[in-house]
């Protein structure tokens, strides 16, 4: 899988994490350089290690659904996808504080990072290596944690819900991408 769809994937998988960290930099007003860091590398961390657990899984899978690898990618990101825009949409926010503590961000990380372990199983389905989409995955979540939460203190939760939306239709295009070589079209 080439580098720009890796990132593209990553983007959309990081908008959950993008949407908490806006919530989290609302709560706190004014984030230290020490809180934005945690959740930045909290969120990037389990991005990064979801996927890979995924491959790992669909690696192990592989031989028994390789004939229908490429429906499976496309169900798997469609149905993320679908989800995140769905929830988008619904304009429920969830209540999130300023709390950057161990039990608080392992339960965001892994609320936030559930996704990425379907997108991991349905790497595997394209025979790549998971080591650079994994690591790149993260970096990008990282990124977009730590301006979520500058974000949120500088302007609220305002745009939280749209960025879950287009993260959603980032991940639908990806499946649909991959679907649509596999059966010839692209």
């Amino acid at each position: 899988m080439d580098v720009v769809a890796v990132a593209l994937i990553g983007v959309g998988l990081a908008m959950d994490a993008f949407a908490v960290s806006i919530c989290k930099g609302l709560a706190m007003k004014k984030p230290t350089l020490k809180s934005i860091l945690i959740i930045g590398l909290w969120f990037g961390a389990f991005q990064a290690i979801m996927p890979t657990i995924g491959f790992y899984l669909g690696s192990a899978m592989y031989d028994t659904i390789a004939a229908y690898d490429h429906w499976v990618a496309f169900i798997l990101l469609a149905a993320i996808g679908l989800n995140m825009i769905r929830e988008g949409l619904s304009g429920e926010e969830e209540g999130v504080d300023d709390s950057v503590d161990f039990k608080t961000m392992l339960v965001l990380a892994i609320a936030t990072s559930i996704d990425a372990l379907a997108v991991g199983i349905s790497l595997a389905m394209t025979e790549t290596s998971i080591i650079e989409p994994a690591l790149l995955i993260g970096a990008i979540t990282f990124a977009i944690s730590a301006v979520g939460v500058k974000a949120g203190s500088a302007v609220g939760s305002r745009f939280g819900s749209r960025a879950e939306i287009a993260g959603g239709i980032i991940l639908v295009a990806i499946g649909a991408k991959i679907l649509l070589e596999h059966l010839g079209f692209l």
